[in-house]
């Protein structure tokens, strides 16, 4: 029996229904290397099992590694909410406020934690098309 995107997203912290605030990590030349500091298996694994989330090869910012982009659900989305690209997210407690912000809905939805502020940047043209 195939497999549903529903199917998929049990125990995941994913509801049904619209499709929910997902994030987007760069793993690939810098970001999730031994480049940049920090337990970069860990970080992929928990945002994994804690929020719908998919893997990116370069997104082309690699002074920010690592690299992690908050996209609004569909809903928000057409209600004015666009992504939010986060940078320099080494730190563990970063990756459990991101998860909390998408769990409670993420751009657009639920205000953003104050101190993700201090991780936002606005990327290059080519970048931004994630």
């Amino acid at each position: 029996m195939a497999r549903t995107a529903a199917d998929t997203a049990v125990g995941r912290g994913v509801t049904e229904g619209p499709a929910p605030s997902r994030v987007v990590v760069c793993r690939d030349c810098c970001c999730g290397t031994v480049k940049v500091a920090g337990d970069h298996r860990t970080q992929t694994a928990r945002l994994r099992s804690a929020v719908p989330m998919r893997v990116s090869e370069c997104l082309d910012v690699c002074e920010q590694a690592n690299v992690i982009v908050v996209q609004p659900s569909a809903e928000a989305r057409r209600g004015g909410a666009r992504p939010v690209w986060l940078g320099l997210v080494n730190d563990p407690d970063a990756t459990e406020d991101i998860i909390a912000w998408v769990n409670a809905g993420g751009p657009g939805v639920a205000p953003m934690p104050a101190i993700l502020d201090l991780y936002v940047f606005v990327p290059n043209q080519r970048s931004a098309r994630v």
